[in-house]
């Protein structure tokens, strides 16, 4: 037995040299396995593309939960003699970095991204991302990912940037990408549009104002922005309202707090007659769903009272005044002239964006979209269509199953995406203006052509990552070999911005699916259920957690009784406690290996023994159906139990008194016994906590392979 047993398991000097020593061999490279023997050449193909890591900071323990989830399926694939790639990349993640860099120049130097010009800033931003990229992949290696690092890449490199390039001209040939005038959720704050997924809602307390505009108008509304009338060019009421039925189709002029406006009663489906009044005043320029019942009456979207910073464009007293300062002014206005009927206090889900907090403003903007109810050309159905259809099949699986009603529910419900971005980190807009002419997809080579100044939105790039990665546009070996890919395994939070846009744009560009199965996992949360953040002082940080407790116990503890798509509570305590399982399997190993010196693996086993060993036969085919039914917290509990309870406490106490019998044949036997058991334990463990196994396997007296993570899986042959 070597002198490594003599001494507690100590999974920090361990883990970093395991790692260095799987890197060094070049087995996280499929195309190394074939060449050095460990896979076939003709073996089937398995592979992820791990969810590209934002370069705005470090990883937390969601990331963490991600990383050891992927890496127990590959490890369980490559073991089983598949060739396995799973991908490496980061994301520039284009609003989160950018954000974070100006909000760190306006604290040190005091000024803005317009003071230092694009250049300057990009510079800073790439730098940024740079560091941050080191400090991410250093965190994905402590973990234990075994990622294929030859073929990393970035969202924003040259390789990804030729794919949107290709992406965003293939789509705009098609008619499905287009510029448009259109109400999009502008962000005051951010300076940038930003997508309905990008907003988070908070319940405020609001006032609701009932009113007229005038004396000369005979209809009240009611409203919690009463700033916004200004803007307003008609009133609209239920068809079937009886109350209104005589002003429907009446015009009226008025000046409306300094602002003179044109007021027509019209009636639509869309007003619910028991809100308010039951009449409502249309904003086009400054609501979704006024744009889009003045487009079905062919009124007016162009009396825009808003600004970009918030503030009113209208003459008069509430001239250049900010929105909240305007409604004041208004009421108190409404109140002098004797027209402010009613005023409620109401709670209202208030849109404020997900980045800088912002309250959102709809406005027109002349925008980048893509057209998701139009037709794709020579497909017979539209991008929604081509989005539901592989879910809707079975061609596309979702764990947990009940999230597919959700991702249905949303997709039946999208509008066009907004894709432009009013930022300058990230993929400009592959658009060349020269007057009146437009050049799309690559930059022409004379030089007195324009490009357009948008960025596109990051989720754009994104969904194009499981075939940018394989090298597509091009036709690369990696993309026929590897596309489509096995699994997409992230959080059920980014089920819409990014899983969904991925089966889009898969679907549009290659007439296939991204990934052929999408597991969710939750979030994970402190011990009393709370969500981490900085404000609570309850963050975990993975590397922190590796440091004091190991990788491995950390991974046990965030898969071991975690059921996919539901939120799961993790603690000190309980990384703790797998802390102390890693030393009980420590511990195992060096009893097995002290009493097993010169035994022959291979010696038959007595009728006992060999009881024994089919009691592990049947833990082991029950292990490799979990992990195949994606039931990986049942196998990570189910191993915990039988090595600690039964081989430790059981099998490992009955074996002490054979071992210094009499009975040579037994101790023989018994010896066999617990080799093969140490041996193929540590094999189904492997996926599960890597670094220990694997220091474990190499101290084995015989091996079927120069590391465990490419050694053969206890069952081989196929699973009914």
């Amino acid at each position: 037995m070597l002198d490594k047993f003599l001494k507690p398991y100590d999974a920090t000097v361990t883990e970093s040299r395991v790692y260095r020593a799987w890197e060094k061999s070049g087995l996280f490279n499929p195309d190394e396995c074939v060449k050095l023997g460990v896979t076939n050449a003709n073996a089937p193909v398995y592979s992820i593309v791990l969810p590209p890591p934002n370069v705005t900071g470090r990883l937390h323990m969601g990331h963490a939960l991600m990383l050891a989830i992927e890496d127990i399926f590959i490890r369980y694939k490559r073991m089983r003699g598949f060739r396995t790639l799973w991908i490496p990349g980061t994301d520039h993640a284009a609003i989160a970095t950018q954000s974070v860099v100006e909000k760190q120049i306006k604290k040190d130097e005091g000024v803005s991204r317009h003071d230092l010009g694009r250049e300057e800033l990009l510079k800073r931003i790439e730098t940024f991302a740079a560091k941050s990229h080191d400090t991410i992949v250093s965190q994905i290696k402590t973990m234990g990912a075994s990622l294929d690092w030859s073929r990393e890449a970035f969202t924003l490199d040259e390789s990804r940037s030729h794919a949107v390039r290709t992406a965003f001209k293939q789509m705009y040939d098609a008619g499905l990408i287009y510029r448009g005038l259109r109400i999009v959720n502008w962000d005051p704050k951010g300076q940038t549009t930003i997508s309905d997924d990008e907003i988070v809602y908070e319940e405020r307390t609001a006032k609701l104002y009932t009113f007229r505009y005038a004396k000369n108008i005979p209809i009240s509304i009611a409203t919690t922005r009463p700033e916004t009338k200004v803007g307003d060019v008609a009133i609209a009421v239920h068809p079937d309202d009886t109350r209104y039925h005589a002003f429907i189709g009446k015009e009226y002029d008025t000046i409306f707090c300094d602002v003179p406006i044109h007021i027509k009663v019209i009636a639509d489906k869309e007003v619910d007659p028991n809100f308010g009044t039951g009449a409502v005043g249309l904003t086009p320029a400054h609501s979704k769903v006024d744009w889009e019942i003045a487009d079905r009456h062919e009124l007016s979207h162009e009396v825009i009272v808003i600004n970009e910073y918030a503030k009113m464009t209208v003459a008069g007293r509430l001239a250049g005044k900010k929105t909240a300062e305007a409604r004041d002014l208004v009421v108190e206005w409404l109140a002098s002239e004797n027209l402010l009927e009613k005023t409620e206090d109401i709670k209202q889900n208030i849109a404020t964006a997900e980045r800088t907090g912002g309250i959102v403003e709809p406005m027109p903007k002349l925008q980048w979209f893509i057209e998701v109810n139009k037709e794709a050309p020579g497909r017979g159905e539209t991008l929604k269509e081509l989005m539901l259809r592989p879910v809707r099949s079975g061609i596309i699986k979702i764990i947990p199953e009940h999230f597919e009603k959700t991702y249905f529910h949303w997709v039946e419900n999208l509008r066009d995406w907004c894709i432009s971005r009013q930022i300058w980190y990230g993929h400009r807009i592959p658009v060349w203006y020269r007057g009146e002419e437009i050049v799309v997809g690559e930059a022409p080579k004379d030089t007195e052509w324009v490009q357009d100044e948008d960025s596109l939105d990051t989720w754009f790039s994104s969904s194009l990552w499981t075939f940018s990665t394989l090298g597509w546009p091009d036709h690369t070996q990696d993309f026929e070999t590897y596309h489509p890919t096995d699994l997409l395994e992230t959080g059920y939070d980014i089920l819409f911005f990014w899983i969904a846009r991925m089966i889009l744009m898969t679907e549009f560009t290659l007439d296939t699916i991204p990934f052929k199965t999408v597991y969710l996992h939750g979030l994970v949360r402190d011990a009393h259920g709370r969500k981490m953040s900085k404000s609570l002082g309850n963050n975990l940080d993975p590397l922190d957690i590796a440091a004091k407790f190991g990788a491995d116990a950390a991974r046990m503890a965030l898969v071991a009784g975690n059921t996919p798509g539901t939120d799961m509570r993790i603690s000190e305590e309980k990384v703790k406690g797998y802390k102390h399982f890693a030393n009980k399997i420590w511990n195992i190993a060096r009893f097995i290996l002290e009493n097993t010196g010169g035994a022959t693996p291979t010696a038959s086993l007595t009728q006992g023994d060999a009881a024994i060993r089919s009691v592990f036969e049947a833990l082991a085919r029950e292990v490799t159906m979990d992990i195949e039914k994606y039931r990986v917290y049942l196998a990570a509990e189910k191993i915990y139990h039988y090595a600690w309870h039964e081989l430790a406490d059981k099998i490992i106490e009955e074996s002490k008194p054979i071992l210094t019998g009499n009975d040579a044949a037994a101790k023989v036997s018994r010896q066999a016994l617990l080799l093969s058991l140490l041996d193929r334990t540590l094999r189904l463990l492997h996926p599960f906590m890597p670094f220990l196994t694997e220091e474990i396997y190499q101290s084995m007296p015989t091996k079927d392979a120069p590391f465990l993570m490419v050694a053969k899986w206890p069952i081989m042959d196929a699973l009914e």
